[in-house]
């Protein structure tokens, strides 16, 4: 079996169009993610992950979604449980620990038990950035809190709950996007905080579970460390700080290379990303032309990128079962007053 190309695509729509499938089975992407324009109802999105897989011929073709909690939820009530914002979490922190990292846990599980019935088993959460004062609303309550030991915590219980129920999670932004002051979909941060501050808060959450399986970059220029590129790009930003400092040795997605906070085309963008050191790229529109450029651009997962998902992979845990109604209950009650 060949080695895949380094590229997570999104497609347009609820079901393959005739041209998606023709590019796609000569593309022969390393995955896919979907957006709330791929999800109809449970049946509906287990048939488009197995057209999916069925496509590229790879049954264990990763399949990709977003779904952390609060507003960033690709699966929705009515039609899906109601799940706490990552900052509700560490409020219920604040008055009940021990209460809140089981929230934590119990969010992983029911989300993790959800994606793996729909045949989705990668969950790009939880957020380990920093909410500070400053921190942009596009990341917002996503955040945890500004107290690293809290993210890791809250974080780390979520994340052992997804993979409890057989899903993997990402870790995201590396190294972080707390202080960056601006919507990386429209512009490019710029975080001009000190390496010893960077050390000691913004990495902090990312070192303490830098053996998770699986990380996303931020498309966030940190001047105290490379004043020209974004992290995405960057290969000081990787090498030295994600993959040397934080010690992260996971697989590393890029965060949208669609953004605006990134230059050139996207066949430039994916280039320059894979060249800085990350392993895969994400391009998440769905846009036909661009696939096909990005496609043009990117070659297979290097040898280091497929020995990092060989062990990402055996980190699946067969999934323990996880009752979605009953752990539905429990959040919507804790949850409720908004606490």
């Amino acid at each position: 079996m060949t080695t895949p190309n380094a590229v997570v695509f999104g497609v347009s729509g609820t079901r393959l169009t005739a041209d998606e499938r023709v590019f796609l089975r000569d593309a022969d992407p390393f995955g896919f993610i979907l957006f709330a324009r791929n999800c109809t109802d449970a049946a509906g999105i287990r048939r488009l992950t197995a057209e999916l897989r069925d496509v590229v011929g790879r049954d264990d073709a990763p399949i990709l979604i977003d779904q952390e909690g609060g507003r960033v939820m690709r699966l929705r009530p009515p039609d899906w449980p109601f799940a706490p914002a990552a900052r509700d979490i560490a409020g219920l922190y604040d008055q009940a620990p021990e209460l809140a990292v089981a929230a934590a846990e119990n969010l992983g599980r029911m989300f993790g038990a959800m994606l793996v019935d729909l045949g989705i088993d990668v969950d790009c959460a939880p957020v380990l950035d920093l909410g500070l004062p400053e921190t942009t609303d596009a990341i917002g309550t996503r955040a945890y809190a500004a107290d690293p030991e809290i993210v890791a915590t809250l974080g780390g219980a979520m994340a052992r709950g997804l993979m409890r129920e057989g899903c993997l999670p990402v870790i995201k932004h590396l190294p972080g996007h707390g202080r960056g002051a601006v919507d990386s979909h429209k512009e490019l941060p710029r975080v001009d905080a000190d390496l010893a501050t960077l050390r000691g808060q913004d990495f902090a959450a990312f070192r303490a579970l830098r053996q998770l399986p699986l990380g996303m970059s931020a498309h966030v220029v940190y001047s105290a460390i490379d004043p020209d590129r974004p992290g995405t790009v960057s290969p000081t930003v990787i090498e030295t700080m994600i993959r040397g400092e934080i010690g992260f040795d996971g697989f590393l997605f890029t965060d949208d290379i669609c953004m605006a906070a990134l230059d050139g085309s996207p066949a430039d963008r994916a280039e320059a990303a894979l060249s800085a050191g990350c392993d895969a790229v994400l391009h998440c529109s769905g846009v036909l032309s661009e696939m096909i450029e990005v496609s043009g651009a990117v070659g297979q997962l290097s040898r280091s990128a497929d020995s990092r998902w060989t062990r990402a992979r055996a980190a699946r845990q067969k999934p323990e079962g996880a009752d979605i109604g009953e752990l539905a209950e429990t959040l919507a009650a804790q949850f409720e007053n908004g606490i």
